[in-house]
């Protein structure tokens, strides 16, 4: 069984607030799912010299990477992992717009940022994580319990993946 620990980062936003870096220390991550709003060519470089598999989807903040596709997916034997800034989902966060998103995208689990609050649910056998913003970036705009607090968070999965050619796959949150 080989273990890859992926991390998915959401609306990075102000590279200064960044305190999220002291936790992370190259060599430990296998691959970095980017939500979007990097806002910042320093913050790229940084996360690339943390792991070698840096994977990046725009942002609605992101003007400078007009190239950045707005949804990708990523596999790890069997496991489909499908991420998204979230701007293109309306409306914005809602659990059956992301249902259709997850289907259309054939995935198991969809990652999904734009709101700058941590959540994570389970709907019809897929699993659906929006890992917050790493930088704290306050919520604004979409209402519910916790807007304006500006908590950072981030996912970190591990994914395991059994025997060589074995399609069989697992993450843990």
């Amino acid at each position: 069984m080989t273990s890859r620990l992926v991390l998915c980062l959401g609306d990075l936003f102000i590279p200064d607030r960044a305190s999220f870096k002291k936790l992370l220390a190259p060599g430990k991550i296998g691959q970095i799912l980017c939500l979007g709003n990097l806002t910042s060519a320093s913050i790229y470089e940084y996360l690339r010299g943390i792991a070698p598999d840096l994977q990046i989807v725009k942002g609605d903040y992101d003007v400078e990477a007009p190239n950045l596709a707005l949804s990708k997916v990523v596999t790890h034997g069997s496991l489909r992992i499908g991420f998204t800034h979230g701007h293109t989902i309306i409306p914005p966060g809602d659990a059956d717009s992301l249902l259709i998103a997850a289907r259309q995208m054939d995935v198991d689990v969809l990652l999904w940022g734009g709101t700058h609050r941590f959540e994570a649910y389970e709907m019809e056998g897929k699993f659906f994580v929006n890992p917050g913003s790493a930088t704290g970036a306050v919520s604004w705009g979409w209402g519910g319990e916790g807007e304006g607090e500006g908590v950072p968070s981030f996912v970190l999965m591990d994914v395991s993946c059994w025997g060589v050619g074995d399609d069989k796959a697992h993450a843990d949150f």
